[in-house]
């Protein structure tokens, strides 16, 4: 347990007292909120500070600073009994309407650099939950290559999977492929006209087709694996084989785009295996013996609007047909089933009209809030100021391959990771290409490949004596300590991300993290005539470095010692 964890655990404890001192005649049934000591917004007044007291001075209609004066007192009373507390903390006050604020001491934060260097790439890490979650994104119908907007979706479900992982958590990572409707239906009867245009140029193509280039390589697979086999054929006889023969090539090279993006899920689930599995006939049972279900006009619906939706909804259609959301309804049960506690799905910016439709199913099969949902908003991409158009549709199709082939990976992760997934991206292919500081994420890998340049020219004999943290007491610059603060808050930002589903916030601690480090640099001669600073300052930037370096692993980007 941290110290500012430790500090938490003593304020809670007495936040009961504190309130009853403010208001004897208080009797219980008032709700008081948990502390959570976060940066001081000011540093005048800290280095953390927590707005509790006002918190629970409104929930119990009582004098905020009266409150506030009992917890300071209070703490600074199990601070003072604490022989680590009493080293880690330096001063405790309030201020303003009630906020309590910690300054912490020398000895901490030279604490912390020592703590980076002795716990490597576990520092920050929290403690296993025990928690098991499902986390689902990037899913499409199979019908063509991975696009731009199930990289943003790509990146982001992943970059949350590390950090819930990093916090703690068992994530399972899943896509699953909708190859159970009737776009698969098209997709066939689209790869069946490229085929048939391998020896018929004129050959008409299906006006609701998909008529990108992608189905021509499928198109000379399948000749090369069944010849002209199917060119005579009755549409009943090819459209099954031809629709999953061409799901079978799209769906591994999805694997293929997603495996060089940096992403490998765990479950790849198969719409039309859940309905062969008998998964969702099993799931419908569950529905219907809680009686949730009814029969009307020969269809089977769910009654959702039980469960908040504004209509019921149809299961099974009137000619025994299940509808897609059946399908959906199945695999959310089987992500239950497998024992998921959590279950988060990242869709597209198309489907906000289906979120209140899968709460409510969950809820029916005995998990109420146990779904969350995240939209991932469009992306526009474009080159100087002229915007790229793209749709599969229309064939212009600007695949997410073609992004990360032209940018590189790690800029396509960060570009697709620099702002919050509910708002709109603008994504500048240019300023991705940039090797200057203005492209934020060279910007950030330039600060550990800097780093790891200063480390390469240290003595070794110096730098030996810097991964033993023997001179940490030095380190007073104001440039320093700024740094080292930063690093101390690598655990409170990765939760702070997993807590409130914002694997952006990654982005904006690297590029804080980045700016402090160059700082510093600029700043402070790390290799000068004082040994024993230079150890210090040595030491300080190996934090740095692996700090660095964990940040930009959680996001999926490499960590370079050269550029």
């Amino acid at each position: 347990m941290s110290i500012l964890q430790r500090l938490e655990q003593i304020v809670d404890a007495q936040l009961g007292d504190a309130v009853r001192r403010a208001q004897p005649g208080l009797n219980g049934g008032v709700s008081l909120p948990a502390a959570s000591f976060a940066p001081a917004r000011d540093a005048r007044f800290g280095d953390y500070s927590t707005p509790v007291a006002m918190q629970a001075a409104k929930a119990a209609r009582t004098n905020p600073r009266a409150v506030g004066e009992a917890l300071r007192a209070a703490l600074e009373e199990a601070v003072a009994a604490d022989a680590e507390l009493a080293s880690a903390v330096a001063a405790i006050s309030l201020a303003g309407a009630g906020f309590l604020n910690v300054t912490m001491a020398p000895a901490y934060w030279q604490s912390i650099v020592a703590r980076v260097l002795r716990e490597g790439a576990d520092y920050a890490r929290w403690a296993k939950t025990g928690r098991k979650i499902s986390l689902e994104f990037g899913s499409a119908n199979p019908t063509g290559p991975v696009v731009v907007v199930q990289g943003r979706s790509t990146a982001a479900g992943s970059t949350l999977a590390n950090v819930l992982r990093f916090c703690g958590d068992d994530v399972t990572v899943e896509w699953v492929q909708n190859d159970a409707g009737t776009q698969s239906e098209t997709l066939g009867r689209s790869l069946y006209a490229r085929y048939r245009q391998l020896w018929e140029p004129s050959h008409p193509f299906p006006e609701d087709g998909y008529p990108g280039d992608y189905l021509l390589p499928v198109a000379q697979a399948l000749r090369a694996s069944d010849g002209d086999r199917w060119v005579s054929s009755d549409e009943a006889a090819w459209l099954e084989p031809l629709s999953l023969f061409a799901r079978d090539h799209i769906v591994a090279e999805q694997k293929r785009d997603m495996h060089d993006f940096g992403v490998d899920f765990d479950v790849w689930q198969s719409e039309r295996e859940l309905h062969r599995q008998g998964r969702v006939q099993q799931a419908l049972e569950v529905l219907k013996a809680a009686g949730h279900c009814y029969e009307r006009d020969g269809a089977l619906w769910f009654r959702a609007t039980d469960f908040g939706d504004d209509k019921d909804r149809v299961l099974v259609r009137s000619d025994g047909r299940p509808t897609y959301y059946a399908g959906d309804t199945a695999y959310h049960w089987e992500k239950l089933r497998r024992g998921n506690e959590r279950l988060i799905d990242i869709w597209g910016p198309d489907h906000h009209g289906y979120i209140q439709r899968m709460k409510a199913v969950v809820e029916a099969l005995g998990h109420k809030g146990a779904l969350e949902v995240l939209i991932a908003q469009q992306v526009t991409l474009k080159r100087g100021d002229e915007i790229v158009s793209s749709s599969k549709r229309q064939g212009q199709i600007l695949t997410l391959r073609e992004i990360f082939e032209e940018v590189g990976v790690d800029a396509a992760r960060f570009f697709f990771l620099s702002r919050a997934l509910d708002s709109h991206l603008t994504f500048d292919l240019d300023l991705a290409k940039q090797q200057t500081q203005d492209n934020p994420v060279y910007y950030v890998q330039y600060g550990h490949a800097r780093i790891a340049s200063v480390l390469r020219k240290a003595p070794a004999e110096l730098l030996s004596r810097a991964q033993r943290a023997e001179d940490l007491e030095l380190l007073e610059h104001s440039a320093e300590l700024t740094l080292v603060k930063r690093l101390a808050q690598l655990g409170e930002r990765t939760h702070a991300a997993a807590q409130a589903r914002e694997p952006h916030q990654l982005t904006i601690y690297a590029r804080e993290l980045a700016t402090d480090f160059h700082h510093f640099y600029t700043e402070c001669l790390i290799l000068g005539e004082d040994a024993a600073l230079s150890s210090a300052r040595l030491a300080l930037c190996l934090a740095a470095k692996r700090v660095l370096a964990t940040t930009l692993g959680l996001m999926g980007i490499s960590a370079p010692d050269t550029m």
